[in-house]
């Protein structure tokens, strides 16, 4: 996009993990003044979650447009998508129009936003001025608030990884790192339960569904879960996500 002949602006928003009142006061004003935005959603005709947590914020005369981004599609149909939005950013930007695309938690971290600005910016420039990226809070750290578990203290180290990665990788993080969060838990929760109990870490972990939403669901005690419990696992949110740290027992 050529800077010089840019006369809108794109605001990219991290709108948090849930609740609407966890959107920052900054993306809360941002909102307020768009003449445009785009909002998720990961089901064709389902209503966009990140559009509900700031509906309240817009102003009656913003346009919304929601993008159905592929969750389980190949590549190149994923591509398509990722490719159309972007030129209707761009189109958006370059007609003098202000801007706005929201992603749940932070734009920068397992976010769709970040395939796009592939497309808007090269890498190997800074930040145009006609693009700001505004942080969102996190789940983990949603859930290590309500939980009162520490992410990591002193000289302990951190790995942020989400469980799609092979089980290997898993299991490294695991055995590297003093504190683990691990992401997208939902269908892999067997494994990680086991990998778990394989390094006697049941005890030092916990588990969120849904933080800070209505539907919002806490395991704290991973080893002592009912076999019934275990069943209704299988059908975990898509928004799940385990904490361990090591020097934490949840039984203190």
């Amino acid at each position: 996009m050529n800077e010089t002949a840019t006369a809108g602006k794109l605001y990219v928003m991290g709108v948090g993990p849930g609740a609407s009142d966890l959107v920052t006061v900054r993306a809360a004003r941002i909102l307020s003044e768009l003449d445009v935005i785009y909002t998720p959603t990961g089901k064709k005709g389902a209503r966009s979650l990140a559009h509900a947590i700031i509906e309240e914020y817009l102003s009656p005369n913003t346009q919304v447009c929601t993008y159905h981004f592929l969750m389980k599609a190949d590549i190149a149909a994923k591509q398509a998508v990722w490719d159309e939005v972007a030129q209707a950013l761009k189109e958006d930007v370059a007609n003098g129009r202000k801007v706005g695309f929201i992603t749940l938690g932070d734009p920068m971290l397992f976010s769709t936003w970040v395939f796009l600005l592939q497309r808007l910016v090269s890498q190997q420039m800074n930040s145009p001025s006609w693009l700001e990226i505004v942080p969102g809070i996190t789940s983990f750290s949603a859930i290590a608030a309500a939980s009162a578990m520490p992410l990591a203290m002193e000289e302990q180290t951190l790995a942020v990884i989400a469980c799609t990665a092979s089980e290997a990788l898993l299991e490294q993080a695991l055995l590297n790192h003093d504190c683990i969060v691990l992401m997208k838990v939902y269908s892999r929760f067997p494994l990680i339960r086991d990998l778990l109990q394989r390094h006697n870490l049941l005890e030092h972990a916990l588990m969120m569904a849904d933080a800070t939403l209505p539907t919002e669901q806490g395991w704290r005690n991973l080893a002592a879960l009912p076999p019934s419990e275990k069943e209704r696992m299988q059908g975990l949110s898509y928004f799940s996500t385990i904490l361990v740290n090591k020097n934490w027992p949840l039984s203190r």
